[in-house]
């Protein structure tokens, strides 16, 4: 019987696809699951809603148990074979809020702050706090488990992971999956989805597509080019970043243009304003709609709970794919964060955590060769992976000294705010999260 252990799984909307996935899955029929969470009420409320899964889907064969609190948690990862980690220290109330508002009163304007940017900084130190507590424990009850990381900032806690625990770690997320889709959709050249050849290859959320090809083996890039060319200079649209991108350095990115906006010193400028309006930028839009989604989420996940009839669909989210392919050994394809270990990328360090194609069997995930990046783009990647190290640095260190650097070293930040506001700016942020931090000297 396979062990598939939930941190997080008040996440009800996301549980449902993954532990739904397992359910639906004569291999993870007969699983034991373990949903953790520190908050009661949407512990019950998540597994209500999976058990009306396994009873509709899955003839009611797993074995669904919920640990609550961190006193219990030893018991939920023991003897696990995966472990899902999908959390948020603090939520989006207080610590997105506190996120957000202590850079705006600094002139530091910001689109979602989860993965770079004084808001990545401080939600990774947050969170790094809570995963090392993880790893102690499964270093001791699961040794052998695999952890799959879907919690941002990715490369810095997946790095932190692979880094400084001993637990065998893989960062996962849906841009990679859905990345060349969506390009060659939005510029009209849907007739060449089918059976399309790509290679991605970079970092979390700054991954490249550095090869597009059609089924006969066309490069789709000079057309891809000139069509994101001609949409910027001629419409209005959500994309405008990532085709400035392709512009400027030639390759299209895996994350989207409201997240890359800040990622960068190019499009968020006190001293150009009018670029917001020229990107199409939605700035402190992710608060506003944090609050919606929140709502709907609610919503949604009360309609869920109240459906006894509730089934379930299998969906693309890569875990239960790799859990599959692990127990099975039949060989399956992801994109993964992973340490840049054996040169994977050879132009970014070998402390980097990398987002590369790997192959999945039964003996685990495997990452591949990628090679050299174009100059520039490596350079890009750079831009992030020295605020990735210095932030884990800081949280294994606990000096705040570090956390000054990071910030220092973070693009969007540097080019905004001087270093006397950014050494203040770090205070206020670290006194206004409180216990969510540990202390720094």
């Amino acid at each position: 019987m396979t062990k598939i252990t939930f941190m997080g799984a008040g996440s009800t909307i996301f549980a449902k696809n993954v532990l739904g996935d397992c359910m639906s899955t004569a291999t993870f029929a007969d699983s034991e699951i373990c949903l953790y969470d520190i908050d009661a009420n949407r512990l019950n409320e998540s597994a209500q809603m999976l058990t009306a899964i396994n009873n509709n889907v899955n003839a009611g064969r797993a074995a669904i148990k919920c640990f609550l609190g961190a006193e219990n948690r030893k018991d939920a990862l023991r003897g696990a074979d995966f472990v899902v980690d999908a959390i948020q220290v603090g939520g989006y109330d207080p610590c997105t809020i506190i996120d957000f508002e202590i850079p705006k009163k600094y002139g530091l304007r910001q689109t979602i702050a989860d993965t770079l940017g004084i808001g990545g900084i401080m939600r990774a130190l947050r969170t790094i706090n809570v995963l090392e507590g993880f790893a102690r424990d499964m270093e001791e009850v699961c040794p052998n488990a695999w952890f799959l990381n879907y919690t941002n900032p990715m490369s810095m806690l997946t790095g932190f992971m692979l880094r400084y625990t001993g637990v065998k770690t893989v960062g996962l997320c849906h841009s990679v999956q859905v990345c060349s889709e969506g390009l060659l959709t939005d510029l009209g050249l849907e007739d060449k989805l089918e059976r399309r050849k790509e290679l991605i290859g970079g970092i979390n959320h700054m991954g490249w597509l550095l090869e597009i090809k059609d089924q006969y083996n066309n490069d789709l890039y000079p057309e891809i080019r000139r069509r994101a060319l001609a949409k910027n200079q001629n419409e209005k649209h959500d994309d405008m970043v990532r085709y400035e991108y392709i512009n400027r350095f030639g390759y299209y990115c895996t994350e989207s243009s409201e997240h890359n906006a800040e990622y960068n010193p190019f499009f968020i400028k006190t001293k150009y304003p009018e670029l917001i309006g020229r990107y199409n930028i939605p700035l402190d839009e992710y608060p506003r709609r944090c609050v919606n989604q929140i709502a709907g989420w609610e919503k949604q996940k009360l309609d869920l709970i109240a459906d006894p009839s509730l089934t379930h669909k299998r969906s693309q989210e890569y875990a239960s794919y790799i859990m599959e392919s692990i127990v099975t050994g039949n060989p399956y394809k992801i994109g993964g964060n992973v340490l840049n270990r054996g040169s994977l990328i050879e132009n970014l360090p070998a402390d980097a955590c990398v987002e590369v194609p790997c192959l999945v069997d039964g003996m685990g995930i495997h990452p591949c060769y990628v090679g050299k990046l174009p100059p520039q783009l490596a350079a890009m990647n750079m831009t992030h992976i020295n605020v990735h190290l210095i932030a884990i640095e800081a949280a294994v260190t606990r000096k705040k000294e570090a956390i000054y650097q990071a910030a220092m070293l973070e693009p969007h930040t540097a080019a905004e705010l001087s270093i006397d506001d950014i050494v203040k700016m770090v205070d206020e942020l670290i006194a206004a999260h409180g216990d969510y931090l540990p202390k720094y000297r």
